[in-house]
């Protein structure tokens, strides 16, 4: 009885030892930085009805091949969607890149990733400006904020995806 108790539990003591151990291996892909990231700013936390706030998600090619095609959606978050009395729409949408800046096609949760231009090279960025505009009838002492998926194919073959990424809320105050 007695030996089969002691083997039970030096098996269950090496398995602790090599679980532990490869639990403690530092991971390779822990230090690396993602091969694609999408960051948001706007210029502004707060407006009043009939205001405008720039919306900037830069998209940041980390890998060192070039970003052959990006798909990203925006919507409104479930706080933003419980508000119906904040009415907004997005007015325009420029594109910031090496050769200056460009008007957009396509705003809305459609396909935002055409905007970001045909390629992004290793280490570049690319940055699409949504402007939000505020109705003037619009309701106040509300956030409006919104959540973004992306997916993005390198000319490697391989691919990323990212999401949910949140955008800073804007705060629609009464003037």
């Amino acid at each position: 009885m007695r030996s089969l108790l002691t083997r039970r539990l030096g098996l269950a003591a090496v398995l602790a030892l090599l679980l532990s151990l490869f639990g403690m291996a530092p991971s390779a892909s822990a230090a690396e930085p993602a091969s694609a990231q999408i960051t948001f700013t706007t210029d502004a936390a707060t407006t009043t009805p009939g205001g405008t706030v720039n919306l900037s998600m830069t998209l940041t090619n980390n890998k060192s091949y070039d970003v052959w095609f990006v798909y990203q959606t925006i919507d409104p978050t479930w706080l933003t969607t419980q508000r119906p009395d904040l009415k907004y729409s997005f007015a325009g949408c420029t594109l910031a890149g090496p050769g200056g800046s460009t008007p957009c096609s396509g705003t809305g949760p459609a396909n935002l990733g055409a905007n970001y231009g045909s390629t992004v090279p290793p280490g570049q960025s690319r940055t699409v400006t949504l402007t939000l505009q505020v109705a003037a009838d619009s309701g106040c002492n509300g956030n409006i904020g919104f959540y973004s998926y992306f997916y993005a194919e390198f000319s490697d073959s391989t691919s990323v995806t990212g999401g949910p990424i949140y955008t800073p809320e804007t705060r629609v105050l009464c003037a």
